[in-house]
């Protein structure tokens, strides 16, 4: 073999060594932006999360509500945003009348998030699967400020979790490749998990834009 011979070879494994170095460099940053990413989007739903259970806060305490509606909901919101530990709810948010049974009867420790929220979930959908009940809300004009705050609160959260949902999905997909599995590029982060959730739109409830006054049986497009 002559000596050009030889620095071809060396070239060619240079040239394959700094390729494949290339290609591991790209999959590991890829890896690491997803699982940033999933971090990211898991903290807006648990925001949205935390903004539906406030504004279903205001709705129990509103007075709007019969008492055994309000208690339920307000049991529900009790639970939503103490889910996991996070900590007391924010004074203010409920009154004492209100605060003080469900802070007695509440339960220590970490919860599971996802089926706090799938609770108050279906406590909403107990009072706003009834189109009469949401007409009626919807009359009082602080009644149509929070079920227009809820609809909206409502809508950012299953929007919020589709995003989350789709970007774990991207990210376990990465995570099973070859060259990811072979070299442990994942390292020691555990593999991001879907968020699933009853979080079912109400029947009664209109979605942000369509009127609560369509709820209404019988109303005209024109609200007649």
């Amino acid at each position: 073999m002559t000596a050009g011979s030889d620095v071809t070879v060396v070239l060619v494994v240079v040239a394959v060594v700094l390729l494949l170095a290339w290609l591991v460099w790209v999959r590991a940053s890829r890896l690491d932006r997803l699982h940033r990413k999933v971090g990211a989007s898991r903290a807006v739903v648990d925001a949205q999360l935390v903004r539906r259970a406030s504004v279903a806060a205001e709705l129990a305490t509103s007075g709007l509500l019969d008492p055994a509606s309000s208690l339920v909901i307000g049991e529900a919101v009790w639970g939503s945003l103490t889910a996991g530990g996070a900590g007391d709810v924010p004074p203010g948010l409920l009154p004492v009348d209100l605060r003080e049974p469900l802070a007695a009867g509440a339960v220590t420790g970490a919860v599971d998030r996802a089926q706090v929220e799938s609770d108050l979930t279906a406590a909403l959908r107990e009072v706003l699967d009834d189109a009469d009940e949401v007409a009626a809300l919807a009359d009082d004009p602080e009644g149509g400020r929070l079920l227009d705050a809820l609809a909206a609160a409502w809508y950012r959260v299953q929007l919020a979790r589709r995003f989350h949902n789709e970007a774990v999905a991207q990210t376990q997909r990465v995570r099973r490749g070859g060259i990811v599995r072979l070299l442990r590029l994942a390292g020691h982060a555990p593999e991001p998990q879907t968020l699933e959730l009853d979080d079912a739109w109400p029947q009664g409830l209109p979605r942000p834009g369509e009127g609560t006054r369509a709820t209404r049986p019988g109303a005209t497009e024109t609200g007649a």
